[in-house]
């Protein structure tokens, strides 16, 4: 029975895995619908054109409608496997917890929908597009979430280090996990308000270190490029901790490896984003590496939780201590 429930637990945890790699790929190809300006190329919605989901005629997918229509398509796959991780979390997974966070999985993905039609609906209106970019990196990190509570690692009892350095790391990794979602939403109020270019050069700003500030384009153009450099300042906070101190862990070592790649890959992407006068392919990497930063900070944060004790843990610890060792008489 034990060996049934282990085998049982090893797939649950594969297929959440396999529904945040889904959820990656989704999220790269709706990059390539804003980048190539395709989010009306089908004017309908629910369906294309009259044609439900999948009997759309591929000899039709031409133009801006393959974007839109494939988004639509890996949307739905998406939507189907996560109703099916969120069954098979209630019918299989003993924590209460657990089986809570796959519902409201399920419930952001449903709403992601319905946000996707509404975009098409009116038109693109920009705090519709906003939302509906944003709750797709919130559902990224749900069933991130999902995918690591439910590894072997994270069940499997461990003894936990005691950490004497401040801030404590697990809060760097939040506050780093924070920013970068703060900087994909500054991002997606850039990209849908057309701002992108508001600042045609890098790294100056029309030549100079400040801009003028003097249209909402411009100011939020800037206010991403500051979100980049408190991003790239507590991701490497976060990962120089890692490296100094944890290199021995496993589950902390590789991650930070990971950001810190991702994160110097992501600000040549910014870069050639600009040189490039916004060239679909850079753009559309930029977004999903952003998706990538915003995932392995999260992971991060939570192996923490693993590895280190709370700070409130270490000390109480301490504080105890002299009260079991009694002074020698």
């Amino acid at each position: 029975m034990r060996i049934t429930r282990s085998n049982n637990n090893k797939w649950l945890h594969r297929f959440a895995v396999l529904v945040a790699g889904a959820t990656f790929v989704l999220i790269f190809i709706g990059g390539l619908v804003t980048s190539t300006d395709s989010g009306l190329a089908v004017p309908d919605w629910p369906t294309t054109y009259g044609h439900f989901m999948f009997s759309f005629p591929l000899s039709q997918m031409v133009g801006g409608i393959v974007y839109e229509h494939g988004h639509r398509m890996v949307a739905s796959v998406v939507g189907m496997l996560m109703v099916v991780l969120a069954v098979w979390l209630w019918l299989k997974e003993p924590r209460r917890w657990v089986r809570r966070l796959g519902g409201l999985a399920l419930l952001a993905v449903i709403l992601q929908g319905g946000l996707g039609g509404l975009t098409v609906l009116f038109l693109l209106p920009t705090p519709i597009s906003v939302g509906h970019g944003t709750l797709a990196q919130a559902f990224f990190c749900l069933v991130i979430c999902l995918a690591v509570v439910t590894s072997p690692q994270w069940q499997q009892p461990r003894t936990q280090r005691e950490e004497p350095h401040r801030p404590a790391l697990r809060l760097l990794a939040l506050a780093t996990t924070a920013m970068v979602y703060l900087q994909l939403l500054i991002g997606a109020i850039m990209r849908h308000s057309e701002a992108g270019l508001a600042i045609p050069d890098f790294p100056l700003a029309f030549g100079k270190m400040l801009p003028p500030f003097d249209s909402f384009g411009v100011a939020i153009h800037f206010a991403h490029r500051v979100g980049a450099l408190l991003v790239t300042i507590l991701a490497g906070w976060t990962v120089i901790r890692i490296l100094r101190y944890y290199r021995q862990e496993a589950l902390l070592y590789r991650p930070a490896l990971l950001l810190a790649g991702a994160v110097l890959a992501q600000l040549t992407l910014g870069a050639f984003t600009i040189w490039s006068q916004k060239a679909v392919v850079i753009t559309t990497a930029h977004v999903a590496t952003g998706a990538l930063i915003l995932g392995t900070s999260l992971v991060l944060f939570l192996r923490t939780h693993q590895v280190l004790a709370s700070p409130a843990r270490s000390r109480a610890a301490s504080i105890s201590l002299p009260n079991v060792v009694q002074p020698a008489q």
